[in-house]
Formats: C-alpha cells, structure tokens, sequence
C-alpha cells in the first residue's frame, strides 16, 4: 500500500501542494481529479521523487521514499507513465523495454509477461519507439512501466488524444492490472472513462487534496464531479 501524507511542494518560491495526502490499496483503482494547475501531475511526481516534498511523508510498504533519490522510487515498485510519455524515440521498443527491466533487475519472464499485454508491440521490438503511432507509443510507456513488476502503477492522461479502441485497450489491461493485486493511481479528465474503472476518486483543488469518494456515488451524484471539475463535464 501507498500511502502519501500531509506533503508540500513548491516550484522554486511557488507552493504547489499544500498537506495533500492519498492512499492507493491493492488490487484498488484511485483516480485523481481537478481543473488544469489543481497539482495532479505534480502530486504523481512527488512520489516519484522528481519532485521533493519539503515536508510530508510518501510511504510504501511501511518505508518512507519521500527523502531518497528518484531512482529508488522503481526499485520498490512504483511504475510510473508520465503525461507525453517520455519515451527513448530513438531507441527501439525493446531497448526501451530493456530500460525498464533494469530498474529492478528483472528479467525476459517479465518482458514476455509484459507484452502479453500487447501483443503488437511483439512485433515492433526492433522498430524506433519515436515511429510508432500516438497509441502504440502510450502502450510502449505502460508496458515499459510494468517491466518493472510494480506493486503501484502511476498513469498521468494515459487516454489523452488516442483513438477509443486504444482507450478501450488501456481501460483492459488497466482493469486486468487491478484483478492482479497492483494499486493503480490514474490522473485523469475524461470522466466518462473514469467512472467505468475508478473505484474511488479523489478531488484536488488549489494543490490540496479534499473530497475521496467512492465511484459508484459520482455516478448517482455528478454535483461534485460539477463542483470540483466546472459546469460541462
């Protein structure tokens, strides 16, 4: 379990997150929400390390990461797909899934296991990642992730601008992840595609987190998803 306490974070003299706290279970889907600055993105950044709480604790598994280089963060099992995927464009989709086994020494088990889960990058392993479609890029970000063997999988935007049979195959080993035991937090806009999978969501406002509810009371009340997100939505 992950468990971030009562951080702030700043950018230079700019506070950003102020006491945000969350909690990722296993086998449990959270999904965190706001308008555009809310801190959402710099939330998932903090717990890996890319961002250093200047107070506050990021637990797992009863260590507290909050302190240590970002690189320590994969080696106790937090997978990471950042917003704009980050890819190595110029290596091949197997030298990027090569990157992400080292993390954690893992070996080709784990890659096979991984492309399991897309089976269309099998057939790209020597192709560049930086000619791959949009979508097959997003895949390429995921599976690196899970060569890590995550416990904890953070996703930022991983839907944004793909094609819905993507989004439906994002949404599938999403879910499948879930049924697997690993803890996922997914930032996210679309809040159609949220409520088909979030089993909780958490509200964040002006770099603070506030209301945690479960998915199924956003579906019987959309006033807060109003409240928190703006009237359209």
């Amino acid at each position: 379990m992950l468990t971030v306490e009562n951080i702030n974070c700043f950018y230079g003299h700019t506070q950003v997150l102020r006491d945000f706290s969350l909690a990722a279970e296993a086998g449990r889907i959270l999904c965190v929400m706001g308008r555009n600055g809310a801190g959402k993105t710099t939330a998932l950044k903090s717990i890996m390390g890319l961002v250093r709480p200047r107070s506050g604790r990021v637990m797992i598994d009863g260590v507290d990461i909050a302190a240590l280089q970002a690189e320590e963060a994969p080696r106790h099992g937090i997978g990471y797909v950042p917003q704009g995927r980050r890819l190595f464009s110029e290596l091949t989709v197997g030298d990027n899934l090569e990157i992400g086994l080292m993390a954690r020494g893992s070996g080709d088990d784990v890659k096979e296991h991984t492309l399991d889960f897309f089976p269309a990058l099998r057939e790209r392993l020597d192709q560049r990642a930086g000619t791959l479609s949009g979508g097959e890029q997003q895949m390429l970000a995921i599976a690196r992730a899970l060569c890590l063997e995550p416990t904890v999988l953070l996703l930022d935007e991983p839907t944004e601008g793909l094609m819905p049979s993507m989004i439906a195959r994002i949404r599938d080993v999403v879910l499948e992840l879930k049924s697997q035991g690993v803890a996922v937090i997914l930032v996210e806009q679309r809040v159609d595609a949220v409520l088909q999978i979030a089993d909780r969501v958490l509200f964040v406002e002006n770099g603070r987190s506030r209301d945690t509810v479960e998915a199924e009371a956003l579906r019987d009340s959309p006033d807060m998803l109003d409240r928190y997100l703006g009237m359209g939505h």
